[in-house]
């Protein structure tokens, strides 16, 4: 006998929870704070999340929750489950959710080379308080027309689209590094780079350049930040200001991470970037952290005198520049929040550091930021010297529902 086929409902839930790096007890908490109720217990709606991925039931009650926790429409989610539910096992309907739109054709519109960039600033913006999880399915789609009509398109027009292709698979890059899918990161990171040479824009190779030396900073690697770094300004005279204030921003995080500290060296590419920052004139729609981020050189510097030990002077950064944080970059005030406490942590200054994780911890959930859930982790390695007090444990007890 032929075993049925799961529904290409079932398909998805399984394939969009594992796609989150989500067990079956994760996803029934993602349920609960997405249904806004406590309907039915954790365990117990994980027993039916495992009957649902196998297409036993329909999640009737909880298709709306599904679809705002995984941050896509119901309609996706549960395209043709009344098919499903009427027993038609004769056809696949999972290759229906997966079938592309004829490949375009004709010429492509110079216009639309605009329509994509002024689509950026709202990208950006998103992502500042929402974090990674309901941008990545939309940002994704338009990467992947941008390159579908690359292969359609004539020059001039190839050249635009390719520069817009650029800019949103770096977003795409930097979505998934903040999620904590570093694979797919590096996957989009490299075809960043590949548009950028496609395009032969200085501005743009340089600006992807330095999109790979960001994602070598998490993985670690101070030596290939620095590569990277190095490479983006080999033909500086070419460079705007705001690319090379990327390039040597990137220079600096590459040399607080290397064996040998030098904090002189530190300080001298962050000086140079900071003499650039006025400078900034251009009319790119990418890579405008410098201007978009409150006193920017100030938090490239507090992150890495947190890397060179420098805890004292990293803490009177982040005292200056989180007094004036705008409370409309949720995810980005989290990120220098965590950062401050884990200065603090090792100062030591414990009841602040208590009060700024219980403050801050429920962004971790709200934005999916696996980079938040990293540094909020990094913390207890910094109060060693008080994790035995009452405010170890508290903040202990804190942490302990991010295990």
């Amino acid at each position: 006998m032929i075993p049925k086929k799961r529904p290409a409902w079932a398909v998805r839930l399984q394939n969009q929870r594992e796609a989150q790096h989500w067990n079956k007890y994760e996803m029934a908490r993602q349920l609960i704070r997405a249904a806004g109720h406590n309907h039915g217990s954790v365990d117990s709606l994980t027993r039916q999340i495992r009957d649902w991925e196998k297409g036993k039931h329909f999640p009737r009650d909880w298709t709306t929750a599904y679809a705002t926790a995984f941050g896509i429409s119901e309609n996706e989610l549960f395209a043709a489950e009344e098919q499903d539910r009427c027993g038609n096992s004769e056809i696949d309907l999972s290759t229906i959710a997966i079938t592309p739109y004829p490949p375009h054709q004709g010429p492509v519109a110079p216009e639309l080379v605009m329509y994509f960039l002024e689509q950026l600033p709202g990208h950006y913006k998103a992502d500042m308080w929402l974090g990674p999880r309901h941008l990545i399915p939309t940002v994704t789609t338009q990467a992947q027309l941008i390159k579908e009509l690359v292969h359609a398109a004539d020059a001039p027009v190839r050249r635009g689209l390719l520069g817009a292709g650029v800019a949103y698979t770096a977003l795409l890059g930097w979505l998934h590094q903040d999620a904590g899918d570093i694979n797919r990161s590096e996957g989009w990171r490299s075809i960043a780079l590949d548009m950028a040479h496609r395009s032969q824009d200085p501005q743009l190779i340089s600006y992807a350049l330095t999109n790979k030396a960001m994602l070598a900073i998490d993985v670690g690697d101070g030596r290939t930040v620095v590569d990277y770094a190095e490479a983006a300004l080999d033909d500086e005279s070419k460079l705007c200001p705001k690319v090379r204030i990327l390039a040597l921003v990137h220079q600096a995080h590459g040399q607080s991470m290397m064996p040998v500290k030098n904090k002189e060296l530190v300080d001298r590419l962050l000086d140079r970037a900071a003499d650039l920052v006025d400078q900034v004139d251009d009319e790119h729609p990418w890579g405008n952290a410098c201007r978009r981020t409150l006193k920017y050189i100030d938090v490239q510097r507090a992150t890495a005198y947190l890397r060179l030990g420098l805890y004292w002077e990293a803490t009177a950064l982040w005292d200056g520049i989180l007094g004036n944080a705008p409370e409309t970059a949720r995810r980005d005030n989290g990120m220098f929040w965590m950062r401050q406490a884990s200065a603090l942590a090792a100062v030591p200054e414990p009841e602040r550091v208590v009060q700024i994780v219980s403050a801050t911890a429920a962004i971790v959930e709200e934005t999916g930021s696996a980079r938040l859930r990293q540094e909020l982790k990094e913390i207890p390695r910094r109060a060693t010297a008080w994790a035995n007090t009452s405010y170890g444990r508290e903040l202990g007890e804190i942490l302990s529902q991010f295990n």
